[in-house]
């Protein structure tokens, strides 16, 4: 029987006692053994592909390069932890390097142990923490009747953000060019506009190819919603964007401010539009107040011209007044928590809970606020509740998205939920679901203004509910017959006298002779439209049914009497709210 020769293992082993050449590495040598035995060219060859690597991923993912960026020390931290894992696998593999491998753990594990230390000096236990946490947002008392401007009810948002949504896509559907080829983003922001709430949103690439397709010629329009008229339109642009979020290269705007502005942390982005309607990326800059990572506040803005890419850096108090958002809504909401949870320190915060209040939550488990439009700004509003009770709030913010500027309003009474819940009550057989509320002032008395939707998301019926006494509920089907009732209902339950009431009242009294009487039909509900002889505002009143159902009865050269919205110098087509 043939004999067998040496095995793998008996070769190796008689290499090890006459020893192998220099530069064959061993069973089971280390990595970094291998490494030893490479060239100075293989050396600078890997070093090269290296650094390419880290660029190349540095400029994919471009996270904030500032010491006080929660991103960039996950990066760091990251690296720092493999190390110090694979430092004592090489150091127990080999007994002639261990020493200085122990020795490098330090290396890595100093970040680590700053970023640790970051974190602790961050927290509210700290001392000296909690107090700075409360005087992040400088909050200071208002008086509601003073502040807040009277409702004006042409300019009252009668939509909220998911009504902007589908009246956004008709408005799409109607240019074919566009739905093949373009998508809305989902931004809609909302922004005062030529004195006007509305929201808007960029078109954005349907998808990588469509990207393909049009790169070169950007994107042609964006998209408006007035949010008192319910009017959507596409508005082209003569110069189109080139710098948005479905931009997935260079002209990624995420991308192009950061790299622009290296050291930098920016906030989430909005999109908006100057007077002239031009659109505009605003960037708010971030910067940590208390410790490594706490306390974060806006100091600066940065705004990207979304057609040319162009950038202008300004502190926060420099800002263009057609700016409106510098301060986004998520960062107040948890600024004002931080003051209305550490105002009394730390430990008040867990054990007393003394004077501990939060802003009310909104529905699904999302943040609840709204925005109101005052003069050029817009303010983002929320009610007020203490962490112990959750139907009742306390009074409500209102803080100034451009300037930071907050103050808070005492007024006890119900949260948006409970008034939200009030509303729909008020018409339950029709199941319509309310939008959440915003602030109005109707003749001196805070009120929660909704509207009511039907289950295919169209606005149906608008609602009142006194904040005070949010059992106080009127609903009307325009905002002016909503109105009128409201302040019949304060009148009546003794909040305004009957003069206050009147003198509130946005109607006034026609009487005359019916010229023409017409009926159409307008989104599924009837309408009669009439004119008067000898009117000389040549006016049409509208009366909608079935809230004046008897207008049916009356036909031309019969003498009627009604109230309705007083005429302005624009409207051809005024709104009836009473047939008296």
């Amino acid at each position: 029987m043939p004999s067998q020769g040496p095995s793998l293992k008996d070769l190796f082993e008689r290499l090890n006692q006459q020893g192998a050449p220099a530069n064959m590495p061993r069973p089971g040598s280390s990595l970094v053994d291998r490494v030893a035995t490479w060239g100075r060219r293989a050396l600078i060859v890997a070093a090269v592909v290296l650094v390419v690597v880290l660029a190349a991923c540095y400029w994919w993912f471009h996270p904030s390069l500032s010491l006080q960026s929660m991103q960039i020390w996950t990066w760091i931290v990251g690296i720092c932890l493999v190390a110090l894992l694979v430092l004592p696998v090489l150091a127990a593999r080999s007994a002639k390097r261990a020493k200085l491998y122990r020795r490098l753990m330090i290396v890595p594990a100093a970040p680590v142990v700053g970023f640790v230390v970051g974190l602790l000096l961050s927290q509210p236990f700290f001392p000296g923490n909690a107090e700075r946490y409360a005087s992040v947002l400088d909050t200071t008392d208002g008086v509601f009747a003073e502040d807040i401007e009277e409702v004006d009810y042409s300019e009252v948002p009668v939509i909220d953000r998911d009504s902007a949504i589908l009246l956004g896509n008709r408005a799409m559907g109607s240019i074919p060019e566009y739905v093949s080829q373009f998508e809305i983003a989902d931004t809609y922001s909302q922004i005062n506009y030529q004195g006007r709430p509305v929201r808007v949103s960029p078109l954005v690439y349907a998808d990588l190819f469509k990207w393909f397709s049009n790169r070169d010629t950007g994107i042609p329009a964006y998209v408006l919603v007035d949010m008192v008229t319910q009017e959507a339109e596409v508005v082209r642009l003569e110069d189109p964007i080139l710098y948005s979020d479905s931009e997935p290269l260079a002209r990624n705007v995420d991308r192009h401010v950061q790299l622009s502005y290296p050291s930098l942390m920016f906030d989430q982005k909005s999109f908006e539009l100057d007077e002239e309607g031009h659109p505009w990326w605003v960037y708010p800059v971030q910067r940590r107040t208390i410790g490594t990572f706490g306390g974060t506040d806006i100091y600066a803005v940065v705004l990207v011209d979304a057609c040319t890419g162009e950038t202008d850096f300004y502190a926060v108090e420099e800002v263009p007044t057609w700016v409106d958002r510098a301060y986004p809504s998520d960062l107040l909401i948890e600024q004002y928590n931080w003051s209305g949870m550490y105002e009394n320190g730390w430990l008040n915060s867990w054990l007393g809970q003394e004077g501990v209040v939060r802003t009310t939550p909104g529905t699904n488990g999302q943040l609840g606020y709204n925005y109101i439009a005052q003069g050029e700004d817009i303010y983002l509003y929320t009610g007020v509740t203490s962490v112990t009770a959750d139907d009742s709030s306390v009074g409500f913010i209102l803080v100034n998205q451009r300037t930071g500027e907050s103050h808070f309003y005492p007024v006890a009474g119900a949260t948006e939920a409970s008034a939200m819940a009030s509303a729909e009550g008020q018409l339950q057989n029709l199941r319509y679901q309310a939008t959440y509320p915003i602030l109005l002032n109707v003749a001196g008395q805070p009120t929660y203004f909704v509207s009511l939707k039907d289950d295919a998301g169209l606005v149906k019926m608008f609602a009142m509910i006194n904040i005070e006494q949010y059992q106080s509920v009127a609903t009307g089907s325009t905002v002016e017959e909503c109105q009128e009732a409201y302040l019949a209902l304060l009148a009546a339950d003794g909040l305004l006298s009957e003069q206050e009431a009147a003198d509130a009242s946005v109607t006034v009294e026609v009487s005359g002779t019916i010229a023409t009487i017409a009926q159409a039909v307008v989104d599924g509900n009837s309408h009669f439209y009439v004119t008067l002889a000898d009117d000389a505002t040549g006016a049409i009143y509208d009366f909608a049914l079935p809230d004046l159902l008897e207008i049916v009865t009356y036909q031309p050269g019969d003498q009627i009497v009604f109230r309705c919205v007083e005429k302005s110098e624009e409207a051809v087509t005024v709104t009836v709210s009473d047939l008296l």
